[in-house]
C-alpha cells in the first residue's frame, strides 16, 4: 500500500471489502501452512477479517464504513503508530497476491473511500509453480519444510497405478447426449432479467490462450477415418489443455480446421504413447504458415502484374478495416499501469495505451509485428522472429516487448538483423522470461542510450572551448606544451612571377649544385 503521508489514511476514511469469491478447506489449509509462514499471523488475521465482513454464503460487497472498524478489530491504537502498523500488513497481503488496494476519489467532494478487494489464495499446483513465492516459502521455513508441505497437500496413487503405462480412454458423457432443450432455447425476457439483477462489478475471467475457436467436432469430423493418428485424435476429447494448445496455434500462425487436421495427420506429431509434441506441431504450423505467405506474395504479384491495381487498392482497403477489427483487446493477462509503454507513432490514433499494452502482452508476436506494417511484413523480419521465437525460446510476451523496443521508437537504424538478434541474445543472457522484466531491460536500455547521447553531446559542446584554452595556456600551468609548436609556412597568394635574369640565376645555381660546372 503506497501511502505517502499517514494523514491520509487514518481511521475517519472510509471502506469497504470486495470479494468474488469462497474459502473451500484447500484455501485455508493453504492460509494456514503456506502464506502465514510467509507474512506473519497478522496479516492472516487480517484478511480473516476483512473476509468475514461478507457472509460466508454469499459474494459482493460489504457495507461503506469507517476504518476505525478495522482498528478496532485488530486492537490497533487509533494513533500514527497504529495507521503505520495497519500500512505495513495490508501491504504484505499485496505482496503474496492475498489483497488489492485502491483509493477512490468521489468528484465533487474531498472525500476518500478505501477499496479493498480480497483475492483467493492459489491452488496447491499453481502456488509451487511460482518461483518467486515459493523461494519466499524456502527462505522461511527451509527447503525440507517445503518438501513435507507440498506432500501434505496430495493423496498418492495407488501404487499398482502408478508404475503402469496405461492407456487413457475418454468415456464421458457430453451435455447434449444426455439433455435435449427446448425450441425455444433463448428467452430474452429470462436473460433481460437476469442483466437487470446482475452485480455491477463482474469478475474478472483468468487468463487463457488465445483461440481460434476451433472445436473438437470439427476436428474429428474432417479427420481422416483411416488415419493412423485418429486414435491419439479421439483422445483429444476432453483435453482442455491440449485443445486450448491446438488452437492457440491456429490463432498463432492463422490455420483453418482443414490445415490443423493434415497438420495432426502427419507422421512424429505424436509420442509413441499418444501424447502430442506440441514443440513438433508448433514448427510445422510455423512452416505451413511461411509457404501460405509465399504463395500470397506471389498471387498478389501476379495480380498486379495482370494489371489488377484496382482489386489489390479494393483489398488494401478492405484489410485496413479488418485491422481495425482486429485491434479488439482479448480481455485475458491485465497489465499493471507501472509497466505501461508508450504508444508508437506507428500506431498513434489505432489505439489507446491500455489497449496497446494490452496486445504486446498477449498476442502472439506474428500479429503483433503486422500492427507496424500497412501491408505485408518483409520476409527477412519474420525469419528472424521465427529464430527468436522457435530456436532461442523466448516468451510471446517478450518478443512484442522486443518489437515495440525496435519498430515503436523511431530510429532506422535499429531495423537491422544483427541488431535484433543481439537484443535477443542480452535478453536470454539476462534471464528475461516475462513481461515485466522485459519491460524494465527496456527502459534501462533506453535510459543508458539517452544518458550516453547527454555525453556525447556534452562532449561535442565542450571541444571547441577546451582546445582554445589549451592555446591560449601554453607554458602556463600545466607546464608548457607537450609537441613544440611547429610554425607552417603559409603558401603565399599574392607575389609577383619571377624576371627571366632571376630565372636564370635560378638555373645556374641549379646546375652549380648538380656538379655540372
Amino acid at each position: 500500500m503506497r501511502i505517502g503521508n499517514l494523514h491520509q489514511f487514518t481511521e475517519h476514511h472510509r471502506y469497504f471489502i470486495f470479494r468474488d469469491f469462497s474459502l473451500s478447506a484447500v484455501d485455508r489449509k493453504m492460509i494456514a501452512l503456506i502464506y502465514q509462514p510467509m507474512i506473519g499471523a497478522f496479516a492472516t488475521g487480517l484478511y480473516q477479517q476483512m473476509y468475514q465482513q461478507i457472509a460466508e454464503d454469499r459474494v459482493g460487497y460489504s457495507p461503506l464504513e469507517p476504518q476505525r472498524k478495522l482498528f478496532l478489530g485488530l486492537g490497533l491504537d487509533m494513533n500514527e503508530r497504529g495507521r503505520q502498523e495497519l500500512v505495513d500488513q495490508s501491504s504484505r497481503l499485496e505482496a503474496v497476491g492475498l489483497l488489492q488496494t485502491s483509493r477512490l476519489g468521489v468528484p465533487d467532494n474531498d472525500d476518500v473511500v478505501f477499496e479493498y478487494e480480497l483475492v483467493k489464495p492459489l491452488s496447491p499446483d499453481e502456488f509451487f509453480r511460482n518461483p518467486h513465492l515459493m523461494m519466499l516459502l524456502r527462505d522461511k521455513v527451509g527447503k525440507y519444510a517445503v518438501i513435507a508441505l507440498r506432500e501434505s497437500f496430495y493423496e498418492k496413487e495407488a501404487d499398482e497405478l502408478a508404475g503402469a503405462e496405461l492407456q487413457r480412454e475418454n468415456i464421458t458423457v457430453p451435455f447434449y447426449e444426455l439433455f435435449k432443450l427446448g425450441a425455444g432455447t433463448v428467452d430474452a425476457e429470462l436473460e433481460q432479467a437476469l442483466t437487470e439483477v446482475a452485480p455491477a462489478r463482474q469478475a474478472i475471467p483468468k487468463g487463457s490462450l488465445e483461440t481460434a475457436g476451433i472445436q473438437y467436432g470439427e476436428i474429428i469430423m474432417r479427420f481422416p477415418r483411416n488415419s493412423s493418428n485418429r486414435r491419439y485424435v479421439e483422445r483429444l476429447r476432453g483435453d482442455e489443455e491440449q485443445l486450448a494448445q491446438l488452437n492457440y496455434i491456429a490463432y498463432k500462425y492463422s490455420l483453418t480446421v482443414v490445415d490443423m487436421c493434415r497438420l495432426l495427420d502427419e507422421d512424429d506429431v505424436f509420442s509413441a504413447r499418444g501424447e502430442l509434441l506440441i514443440d513438433e506441431l508448433q514448427l510445422r504450423a510455423n512452416s505451413m504458415y511461411r509457404q501460405d505467405r509465399k504463395r500470397s506474395d506471389e498471387r498478389q504479384r501476379a495480380l498486379g502484374r495482370g494489371g489488377a491495381a484496382e482489386s489489390v487498392a479494393a483489398g488494401s482497403g478492405g484489410s485496413g478495416s479488418d485491422d481495425a477489427a482486429g485491434d479488439e483487446i482479448p480481455d485475458e493477462v491485465g497489465v499493471n499501469e507501472a509497466f505501461y509503454m508508450e504508444v508508437p507513432a506507428q500506431l498513434a490514433g489505432r489505439c489507446d495505451i491500455h489497449q496497446y499494452n494490452m496486445l504486446m502482452r498477449n498476442e502472439p508476436h506474428t500479429r503483433f509485428l503486422a500492427h507496424f506494417f500497412p501491408g505485408a511484413v518483409p520476409e527477412w523480419i519474420i525469419r528472424v522472429y521465427e529464430v527468436i521465437d522457435l530456436n532461442y525460446r523466448l516468451p510471446g510476451a517478450v518478443i512484442n516487448v522486443l518489437i515495440h523496443y525496435v519498430f515503436g521508437m523511431n530510429d532506422a537504424q535499429r531495423v537491422t538483423k544483427t541488431y535484433i538478434d543481439a537484443v535477443a541474445s542480452n535478453m536470454l543472457v539476462k534471464r528475461i522470461d516475462d513481461f515485466e522484466k522485459a519491460v524494465r531491460y527496456v527502459r534501462e536500455q533506453v535510459r543508458l542510450e539517452a544518458e550516453k547521447e547527454r555525453r556525447r553531446e556534452g562532449g561535442a559542446a565542450a571541444g571547441a572551448p577546451a582546445s582554445a584554452r589549451s592555446n591560449n595556456a601554453a607554458g602556463g600551468v600545466r607546464g608548457g606544451r607537450r609537441k613544440p609548436a611547429i610554425s607552417i609556412i603559409q603558401e603565399s597568394q599574392g607575389g609577383s612571377a619571377l624576371t627571366p635574369e632571376e630565372m636564370e640565376e635560378i638555373r645556374s645555381l641549379a646546375r652549380k649544385l648538380d656538379g655540372k660546372t
